[in-house]
């Protein structure tokens, strides 16, 4: 299994100011050297987590305290340069808030170059509320994301004449890529998927395919892609085309690990603060979405522990673990209960770790990481070389 470092890069001392931590959230409350100090702290732990033999994930968010990576390509351009041996995961880019796609393919480009070739690339929906901050209309979304996506990998792969583009919603008279990638046709792509049907796409276009804290619901995802990616190409993807997202707190002992789930457990509940008009604006989510979230209530959304019940949004370490969403202990607990996660969903080949969250100290950060590098991740990595005909009699 391979391990991607990966933090929000948070603004947390906002974190106290009642309300919402999206969208509202006045800029006074943001104290421009701290989070400087904040920003360059976490680039330190990311350069740790390359110095452990862990690869590095960056995301990005807009008018958050609860994520400060407004660009995840300007972090990872700084990473590139700084790191040598880690692979480079944008997860995501979020393509139909994006006016321009072939500025997207341009800084993906560089990215790569400056890596000597170890980015990739994931092309995500993005969060519902930051269509207010990108000015683009909800309607006709998934349509500019495919359209956005079919140009970059145009241009991306482009090794001939320079070409025009003239589509439905982004028209180039020229389009001319310096410098051009050192991955051809492109650097690997990444999408996110939280149901079997949307894992169903990807499988069909051969993309790693990532769920993120969704628990118990990863096993369908990871069984949609294997369906659509065998009947697209004659045989069972490798574990390493599948991904899932968790927090993880590690430590010596029990109770200090449980010390540090706490710190990190703001990460969800602070995610949680949004004005209801920002959830769902009218045309982002298709209709079907929408009647089965009003056929299933309020918490439709929620994961479920293991008994089947939503997951409450007080809930406690214990139960978030028991969803799958954390996984908490020592080095033997944490792979102990991975490696049930593992067996549980059929199987997947990386862990996108969340080893930074919330308001877990930079030298709490340090510890867990240091821990999950020398003493779990080689365990992990023994756990998926297993063949997989025995991995999949294993799960039944």
């Amino acid at each position: 299994m391979i391990i991607w470092q990966f933090s929000e890069q948070a603004y947390y001392p906002a974190f106290q100011v009642p309300g919402a931590m999206r969208v509202t959230l006045p800029q006074q409350h943001c104290d421009p050297v701290e989070a400087g100090q904040l920003l360059n702290r976490y680039l330190d732990e990311y350069m740790l987590a390359d110095e452990l033999g862990l690869n590095i994930m960056i995301n990005e968010h807009h008018a958050a305290a609860t994520c400060m990576s407004t660009s995840c390509m300007t972090t990872l351009a700084i990473l590139a340069r700084q790191t040598q041996n880690a692979r480079l995961l944008a997860l995501g880019i979020p393509l139909a808030n994006r006016s321009n796609p072939l500025r997207v393919a341009e800084e993906i480009a560089m990215v790569d170059c400056l890596s000597g070739g170890r980015l990739e690339v994931g092309f995500v929906k993005g969060a519902a509320y930051e269509l207010f901050m990108s000015n683009r209309q909800p309607t006709g979304f998934m349509d500019r994301f495919w359209e956005a996506h079919d140009l970059i990998l145009e241009a991306l792969g482009n090794e001939g004449e320079n070409f025009s583009w003239d589509g439905e919603h982004f028209h180039y008279r020229t389009a001319s890529l310096w410098p051009r990638p050192i991955q051809q046709p492109h650097p690997p792509i990444w999408m996110t998927a939280s149901s079997a049907s949307s894992a169903k796409v990807y499988g069909k276009m051969g993309y790693t395919c990532a769920t993120f804290l969704s628990g118990a619901v990863a096993r369908s995802v990871f069984t949609g892609y294997r369906e659509a990616y065998f009947e697209e190409f004659g045989k069972q993807p490798g574990l390493d085309k599948l991904a899932y997202l968790a927090v993880i707190a590690c430590a010596n002992d029990r109770e200090t690990a449980f010390k540090r789930a706490e710190s990190m457990k703001s990460y969800f509940t602070t995610a949680a603060r949004l004005d209801p008009q920002f959830r769902n604006p009218l045309g982002f989510n298709p209709v079907d979405a929408n009647v089965r979230m009003l056929q299933a209530g309020p918490s439709a959304m929620r994961p479920r522990m293991r008994n089947g019940k939503p997951l409450p949004l007080d809930g406690s370490i214990e139960e978030y673990m028991d969803a799958g969403l954390m996984f908490v202990g020592t080095p033997d607990d944490v792979y102990e209960q991975l490696a049930r996660f593992h067996e549980e969903t059929g199987g997947f080949g990386n862990l996108l770790m969340m080893g930074q969250a919330g308001e877990l100290s930079h030298e709490d950060t340090v510890d867990n990481l240091t821990l999950i590098g020398r003493e779990v991740a080689p365990r992990l990595a023994e756990l998926t070389s297993i063949p997989l005909e025995v991995r999949y009699e294993a799960v039944g």
